[in-house]
């Protein structure tokens, strides 16, 4: 499935994301914690780069992409599917 940008990225923690800026691929990762806002997001350190920010008032958008998942029973992720807000 092709990738979309995702705008309510507190609901993204745990989720492995696309950052990206001027339409160019910034960094893959999974968000660690994000701002209840959706202003902000920090990706955990991985091979790729340490824990690392990302602000919407920067321009970063950020892109998921539904998987379908192993086994008998499998699925397509659909944002209403995601976690639910941590409020």
């Amino acid at each position: 499935m092709k990738p979309y940008r995702y705008h309510d990225w507190y609901r993204l923690v745990g989720i492995p994301v696309e950052v990206r800026k001027d339409f160019e691929m910034v960094r893959t990762g999974v968000v660690d914690d994000a701002m209840e806002d959706s202003s902000a997001l920090w990706l955990a350190a991985d091979a790729g780069g340490g824990r690392a920010l990302f602000s919407a008032a920067e321009g970063y958008e950020v892109w998921i992409r539904p998987r379908e998942l192993g086994g008998r029973l499998c699925y397509k992720m659909a944002a209403a599917q995601l976690p639910a807000s941590r409020r």
